[in-house]
């Protein structure tokens, strides 16, 4: 791991870590070959030509995507979690919507461009 990334995840605020370090372990699971490394002040993960960012926010975690798109379903499911145009909010006291949280993942690190 590149080492900017995990220096980001062990000075994560005690009461927020284990909800980052979830999320990691989850993006991880997901793509075990997604490059990962300190973009935009937070830990980033590309595989192909998409990618998430984990934010670590003064009382929640934040999963950045590359596109407001790749929220749509998760907003219908999940209407009581805070989002953004492209990013979801999540407090580390609530339950973590895994199922929902994977499909949001697989659409934004899935995407490829077309061919040339």
């Amino acid at each position: 791991m590149d080492p900017a990334v995990q220096a980001y995840l062990e000075n994560v605020p005690a009461d927020r870590r284990g909800l980052v370090n979830e999320l990691h372990a989850l993006i991880m699971a997901l793509y075990p070959d997604a490059e990962a490394d300190l973009s935009w002040g937070m830990p980033t993960y590309r595989s192909g030509d998409g990618w998430v960012s984990i934010a670590n926010q003064k009382h929640y975690v934040s999963l950045y995507t590359c596109g407001a798109d790749h929220l749509t379903v998760f907003k219908k499911r999940q209407p009581g979690v805070k989002t953004g145009k492209g990013c979801i909010n999540l407090k580390p006291s609530d339950p973590l919507p895994v199922a929902d949280l994977k499909t949001v993942i697989r659409s934004t690190m899935g995407i490829r461009k077309p061919a040339k």
